[in-house]
């Protein structure tokens, strides 16, 4: 099957230079084209897949005049002139046969629904944040093989149709039969132990709500002792709390979650040279949550410390930094004037609310 895009790369034509690898027919729908949808849907049409995406009609606008274009800190960067991109669920999802349900958390039930209604025979892969997702999908979709998977890198929109791959990894998928979407910059690996994986992920993205207050580059603050120890004191609140819960997070970092606190702690020249896997990223790079606070969206801190928070109530526990970090983002969401710019101590001072 020939690429039915062409795309080019950084330093190197490879127009059509996929064409004679084998992929899989499988109709791929991308259910919303966000940054995560459209870095991933990207790749995969780049790649040679029957890939549709559904977005919002200012993307569809603007990816059917300048076309898509998917980048990566290591150099790679590919160019789609006209991926199949359509703004209405019934256009995008019928006659699917796997859709990659990457909306955030608050607009899973709404995506279930319409996958129910125009797709209820396809395979379901949940590319989301938080840990509740797959199963709020299974719910509405009792008929479908649906697929929890985790993403660990991080994606930033460059532009309005540019989205760039800032962090490393490759997507965790729950074991089973499933297309092969390995492309030669993703690869795809199922584990058996999915859930432990989501809550290691959830862990790691608590992290986003201090991105999201700071401001800062994640580069930045991960080369600041002040902000790692922030990081560092609310992942080790949140370690304390799934520990009551019996809640064993996998690994989805060079060390286990218990460690990770301990080595945000250290003296930065020490972190640097122990920590080299987590500064692996580009230099501009920040948390989708600090993103959704400066383009004025909902973000998901229900799905992340608010995960953290309601596991402390179900089991009498206190989570008072975790606590804080969600009604920080509240408020900024309610002020609507993006990221308020707090350093460590103003968010360790600042009173809760809640």
């Amino acid at each position: 099957m020939k690429p039915r895009t062409a795309c080019t790369r950084r330093r190197r034509s490879c127009v059509g230079a996929w064409a004679s690898e084998l992929v899989d027919h499988a109709r791929i729908a991308i259910a919303e084209a966000g940054s995560i949808g459209c870095y991933v849907g990207g790749l995969l049409a780049a790649a040679g897949h029957d890939v549709r995406f559904l977005a919002r009609r200012r993307l569809v606008e603007n990816c059917a005049r300048d076309g898509l274009r998917v980048t990566d800190f290591d150099g790679n960067e590919f160019h789609l002139p006209a991926p199949q991109i359509v703004d209405t669920p019934g256009a995008a999802l019928v006659d699917a046969d796997v859709i990659l349900v990457c909306v955030k958390s608050g607009d899973t039930a709404v995506m279930a629904q319409s996958i129910a209604t125009h797709a209820p025979s396809a395979q379901v892969v949940s590319l989301q944040n938080g840990v509740e997702n797959a199963s709020l999908l299974r719910a509405a979709l009792p008929g479908a093989d649906v697929r929890a998977a985790m993403v660990p890198f991080n994606v930033v929109p460059e532009s309005p149709v540019h989205f760039h791959r800032a962090t490393s990894g490759e997507i965790l998928v729950e074991a089973g039969p499933l297309p092969d979407f390995d492309t030669p910059t993703l690869a795809w690996r199922q584990v058996d132990n999915i859930e432990a994986v989501q809550w290691g992920k959830l862990l790691i993205n608590l992290g986003n709500a201090i991105n999201a207050l700071s401001d800062l580059p994640l580069l930045t603050q991960l080369q600041d002792r002040a902000w790692r120890r922030l990081m560092a004191d609310q992942m080790a609140e949140a370690l304390r709390i799934l520990s009551a819960a019996g809640i064993k997070p996998a690994k989805t970092m060079s060390a286990p979650p218990h460690l990770i606190p301990h080595i945000l702690r250290l003296p930065t020249p020490l972190f640097r040279r122990i920590a080299a896997q987590m500064l692996t990223i580009d230099a501009q790079a920040r948390s989708s949550m600090w993103d959704d606070l400066n383009q004025g969206r909902r973000t998901e801190i229900d799905a992340l410390q608010g995960a953290i928070l309601a596991l402390a109530e179900q089991y009498g526990r206190q989570a008072p930094l975790n606590a804080r970090m969600s009604t920080l983002i509240r408020q900024a969401e309610v002020a609507g004037n993006g990221s308020p710019g707090l350093t460590p101590t103003d968010i360790r001072q600042q009173p809760d609310n809640t």
